[in-house]
């Protein structure tokens, strides 16, 4: 029985404590005192803790409180009866984590059939013999511990596997020295060895092969290929969109998805095939065929029909879908690690041609994984040595024809490369983490530019979904304000909704946190991303960024012009007002401007350029001719904004 299945089943301080209590803590219920009185003086003589307990409600209320390891449990009672009390026990509690012993007067087989159905895991008779009722104690209390020590050791399984994922050969030799040192003190403390052996060897949630089976399994048919030239490929299985699901609907909605997929996994296969679980939402296959190359085609596409179907998963209707990439052992002889790698690279590569597909392993797979590798390396050092640089885009007001602000656009220039756009680095940074270092410089170096900056002019810095991993995040932005001089409200932080989906409580309390010390917030992209609407119930934001694709497609396109139309209006129903991103050309900012969009950015008014050139860009929109008719005068303070950002 897996742990996670259990309400609260044991804490690991709890297990820690058990060696330590030399016979257990006993709950007695009983409605007659003498009863309770009697038995409680007999089992303190054996060392055993006693709490007492009147009726079934009173033990119930005792059971929330704190833990037993047995609880004898009357079965007739005025109030709530035994049989009433055991129902609700056993709705929260398993009977291994609580153990209950009903005491009856009825000796009839059907009356502890009743009660053993119902979940208890003894009974004694009334009167009850001393003798027997404190060897069934001992009994309970003995398998109580020993289900909690072999979840302890579950546990030190699922940590110790997740410590060998980051390099497959160092990976095998610490599982091989994890199980062997967990076997060892299971078996010295217990004789669990058959459970230990399977849990090495499978995945505790599916059922399925752990990787260090599929990696012997592997190992055994690379040993077969040279033999007896046999043929073989490694198929890698990711799940497309199960992190959605899993955030959104919670972790037990995903453990009943990875076992219903698992268990599809199984139901495909041929009998020669082997699967595997590798952790998270990866599946592996070993499949032998002669045919090789058009068989693990056949099954990659099989696969992902199965996956992406319709689910049913605790209750939840979702769908996933996967990506598949293949690695076939036919021609040369390919040791099991190479092997794998090829058929992770070209799991990855499905991923990144668009997802729910397949692809074979290419040796040019190899080389752009050398080039990513060549990047990171780079990546890493290029904060130190000042390679970064901010670029700015105007942000301009459609009705006052002059310019609110500038977002704030990173550049890296490359020693060999030249200027690198953040398309090209930016993920890069986000998967290894290196985006919470380059967000912070981002936002103190745009504060202290913006603080340059003459009159209202608001700054726009965006922020990724790692960053609200960081707690330290509002802290780092105070300083930036604090050390640069801006004024809160001159800076406007800018957000996704995937940010929001990846941690939404701890990301909500921080964007709160902003908007009290006076930061301005903008939901960006909005209409690309799952669900907007929600969000804007949750946070006060500031501004709604209308994604550019709609702002592309809204003359040609009747539902990317309703969306620009509905973003519009709930902005303006909410008191938000909206920024149009992605503006190339006139018709579209008159047609902007027809709908009420307060805001416009993009190349129209100008690219994202460096800081000195802030200047230029202003002029540029104040002698601009393209303005819609409806739109305000000149002010008369704008041409001098202008001359002091020149200063």
């Amino acid at each position: 029985m897996s742990f996670q299945s259990l309400k609260s089943d044991a804490s690991r301080e709890e297990a820690q404590r058990i060696d330590k209590e030399p016979a257990g803590r006993v709950l007695i219920v009983d409605d007659i005192v003498d009863n309770r009185v009697v038995l409680a003086r007999l089992f303190q003589r054996r060392g055993f803790e006693i709490e007492q307990a009147g009726d079934g409600e009173e033990a119930l209320r005792l059971i929330e409180q704190r833990a037993f390891d047995v609880v004898l449990l009357d079965a007739t009672m005025p109030g709530l009866a035994g049989e009433e009390a055991l129902r609700r026990i056993r709705a929260t509690w398993s009977a291994a984590i609580l153990p209950v012993i009903m005491v009856t007067a009825k000796a009839f087989t059907a009356d502890v059939a009743k009660f053993l159905k119902l979940g208890a895991n003894d009974c004694v008779t009334k009167p009850v013999d001393f003798a027997v009722a404190l060897e069934r104690v001992i009994k309970q209390v003995a398998r109580r511990r020993a289900e909690l020590e072999l979840r302890r050791v579950n546990k030190a399984l699922e940590d110790a596997k997740k410590q060998l994922e980051d390099r497959v050969t160092e990976r095998s030799a610490q599982l091989v020295e994890a199980n062997a040192a967990i076997s060892e003190e299971a078996a010295r403390r217990m004789a669990t060895e058959d459970r230990i052996a399977y849990l090495a060897h499978h995945d505790t949630l599916t059922g399925l092969a752990n990787r260090f089976h599929f990696e012997s399994m592997l190992l055994a048919a690379a040993i077969r290929a040279r033999e007896e030239r046999l043929r073989f490929s490694v198929l890698f299985v990711d799940l497309d969109g199960f992190k959605n699901i899993n955030d959104s609907l919670g972790h037990s909605v995903g453990d009943a998805l990875l076992r219903e997929v698992a268990e599809r996994i199984r139901s495909t296969l041929r009998g020669g095939d082997f699967s595997a679980r590798f952790g998270g939402d990866e599946f592996a296959i070993l499949h032998v065929a002669d045919d090789i190359e058009p068989s693990s085609i056949a099954l990659a596409r099989r696969l992902i029909e199965i996956v992406s179907a319709c689910q049913m998963a605790d209750g939840h209707k979702v769908f996933v879908g996967a990506s598949v990439g293949i690695a076939l052992a036919q021609d040369e002889p390919v040791d099991p690690v190479t092997l794998m790698k090829r058929a992770d690279l070209a799991m990855y590569r499905a991923k990144a041609d668009g997802r729910g597909q397949y692809r074979l392993f290419h040796p040019d797979m190899d080389t752009l994984v050398q080039t990513r590798r060549t990047l990171d390396l780079a990546l890493r050092t290029a904060l130190t040595q000042g390679e970064f640089e901010l670029f700015f885009q105007p942000i301009v007001s459609i009705a006052r024809r002059r310019i609110t602000g500038f977002e704030t656009l990173l550049r890296w220039n490359h020693p060999d490369r030249g200027l690198v756009a953040p398309d090209e680095f930016i993920a890069l940074a986000e998967d290894t983490g290196l985006i919470v270092p380059i967000g912070e410089w981002i936002v103190r170096q745009a504060c202290v530019e913006a603080a340059r900056w003459p009159g209202d002019l608001l700054v726009a810095v965006n922020l990724s979904a790692i960053q609200f991993r960081n707690r330290s995040l509002v802290a780092v932005v105070m300083d930036a304000l604090a050390r640069s001089g801006l004024p809160p409200a001159r800076l406007e932080l800018e957000i996704t909704e995937s940010a929001l989906l990846a941690d939404n409580s701890q990301t909500v309390d921080m964007l709160r946190q902003l908007r009290h010390i006076g930061v301005r917030i903008a939901l960006d992209d909005f209409g690309a991303g799952f669900s907007g609407l929600g969000y804007l119930r949750s946070v006060r934001f500031d501004k709604i960024k209308i994604d550019k694709s709609f702002v592309n497609d809204m003359a040609s396109n009747d539902e990317s012009l309703a969306i620009v139309r509905a973003a519009i209006s709930i902005g303006a129903t909410l008191g938000i007002s909206t920024t149009a991103e992605g503006v190339e050309t006139e018709d579209q900012l008159h047609g902007l401007a027809a709908e009420g969009c307060a805001e416009a950015q993009g190349y129209l008014f100008g690219a994202p350029q460096p800081a000195t050139l802030a200047p230029r860009a202003i002029e540029r929109i104040l002698e601009m001719r393209c303005w819609p008719v409806a739109t305000a005068r000149l002010q008369p303070g704008d041409l001098k904004v202008a001359r002091l950002v020149r200063r």
